[in-house]
């Protein structure tokens, strides 16, 4: 005999995926089909909306038509002009495949309301799926001009430009990223990996200076360190002997490096930096092979 169904915890499952913003849709699908078949659904009070919505959503994510129609024609009924539906529509649209419907009913919701965030994200997402990059990224500056704190848009809007090999544009949304989040790593990192590729002494420069701003913040990322050790072979300069407490010398060394407004590269400064590195990288894979661990593995920085 199949055990009981616990709507109560079901119910709560689904609130705290909402509250997470995980996806999780198979879970979803599972609990929230249940909900509805058995109806439970009516025991959500003004819940119900949001768990309609997140069920739609969940069901376009693995094709599943029927519960999907199910649960938008109840937020239609209920909601019959609401924007928000709207998009859910667009959403069924885009999963038909009639990408150019959809993209017809989001510009009709964005001349009613220029503002709408969520139908000027789906705009941009048909036009990726459409091959049509320009577009997108022309929308996608527009959106920034209003919205400037969007830090996934800029890093989407860097990607594309990057597709292009646009390095000045996209360092340029890097730039953005790190004003608006200067504690986060992973963006100086991609900062310093677009100027390296870039290939001039200024760049390259700053690359050096953003390789070990990721240090700063995240001692043991290997990407980084390997980073540092590029920019020296770029340098072609003679590796010197160096051993004392790596932070330290890291942030002596950046501190340096961040006094220096022309091209020119510190001789000295970069050996220090190739040999702090290259120890490092020696450690960090030493520790994940008592470990046991993939010397691969680049640390959680988080």
């Amino acid at each position: 005999m199949a055990p009981p169904f616990e709507y109560k915890l079901a119910i709560e499952t689904l609130h705290e995926l909402r509250k997470s913003g995980e996806r999780k849709s198979e879970l979803v699908i599972s609990l929230g089909g249940r909900l509805i078949r058995e109806g439970y659904i009516g025991k959500l009070g003004d819940d119900v909306w949001s768990v309609y919505e997140q069920i739609f959503v969940a069901a376009l994510d693995h094709r599943e038509e029927a519960l999907a129609k199910t649960c938008l024609e109840n937020l239609e009924k209920r909601f019959p002009n609401s924007p928000r539906v709207k998009i859910l529509e667009g959403m069924k649209l885009e999963a038909e495949e009639k990408l150019d419907d959809a993209l017809k009913l989001y510009d009709e919701i964005l001349e009613e309301d220029d503002s709408n965030i969520a139908a000027t994200k789906r705009r941009i997402a048909i036009f990726k799926a459409k091959g049509q990059d320009q577009q997108a990224m022309e929308a996608l500056s527009h959106y920034l001009d209003a919205f400037y704190n969007d830090a996934e848009a800029w890093l989407e809007l860097s990607s594309l430009y990057l597709n292009y090999h646009l390095y000045k544009q996209a360092g340029f949304c890097l730039e953005e990223l790190i004003l608006l989040q200067p504690q986060n790593h992973l963006y100086h990192l991609k900062y310093a990996e677009i100027l390296y590729t870039c290939d001039n002494i200024d760049n390259i420069t700053l690359a050096l200076k953003e390789f070990c701003r990721v240090v700063e913040l995240c001692e043991d990322h290997v990407r980084a360190l390997y980073g540092i050790k590029l920019v020296f072979n770029l340098s072609s300069v003679s590796i010197i002997s160096f051993s004392t407490n790596f932070c330290v010398c890291i942030y002596q060394c950046t501190s340096r490096l961040l006094s220096v407004r022309t091209s020119s590269i510190d001789v000295k400064t970069i050996s220090e930096l190739n040999s702090l590195a290259s120890e490092r990288i020696s450690k960090v894979y030493s520790k994940g092979n008592n470990n046991n661990n993939n010397s691969d593995e680049i640390p959680n920085c988080s």
